[in-house]
């Protein structure tokens, strides 16, 4: 008569035991979510203040970032300079970024259960401003980052924005 009260507590320990790994992955997987969220928007508001300072450290040295309109950029350096060069050459010509509510989806990537890396994705808008004029809307496009983890630091290595048209036309999904 004794075996039946030990067991539930043996029951109730292996069934502890087997789902804790599953719940210690999902918080994994939400910590890092929340980090690179806070970086990728620490990112964008370095590329919407041309702060090319700042800019480098979100990238790996051997990024790679592909436009449907301007080509392929390899490495941070030419990245750094392209924006310094194209962007953020002109005080009185700026581009702001924002991305469009609800379109932003993060999917972690895992080998043998430990996270090293994120593709993040969505679509985004892009607004001109001009000295002297309002803020105009003027682009809608889709971007897809991969994140990576190396050394405890995650940083941006492929870089993917594509799809750009004007900003009024609805996207399909």
């Amino acid at each position: 008569m004794k075996r039946k009260y030990y067991i539930l507590p043996v029951f109730t320990f292996l069934f502890m035991f087997i789902f804790s790994g599953e719940a210690n992955a999902q918080n994994a997987d939400e910590q890092a979510t929340r980090i690179i969220l806070h970086k990728d928007s620490l990112f964008w508001q370095s590329y919407n203040h041309c702060d090319t300072t700042n800019y480098n450290q979100y990238f790996t040295d051997d990024v790679e970032f592909y436009h449907d309109k301007g080509g392929i950029t390899m490495g941070v350096e030419g990245l750094a300079m392209s924006m310094k060069k194209n962007l953020c050459s002109n005080n009185d010509f700026r581009i702001r970024r924002e991305s469009v509510k609800g379109t932003t989806k993060i999917y972690m990537l895992h080998n043998s259960g430990v996270i090293y890396g994120a593709i993040l994705s969505g679509d985004h808008v892009f607004y001109i401003l001009e000295k002297g004029k309002p803020e105009r809307l003027d682009g809608l496009a889709s971007f897809t980052h991969l994140w990576l983890l190396k050394e405890g630091v995650w940083k941006m290595a492929r870089i993917l924005s594509y799809d750009h048209g004007p900003a009024n036309r609805q996207k399909e999904k």
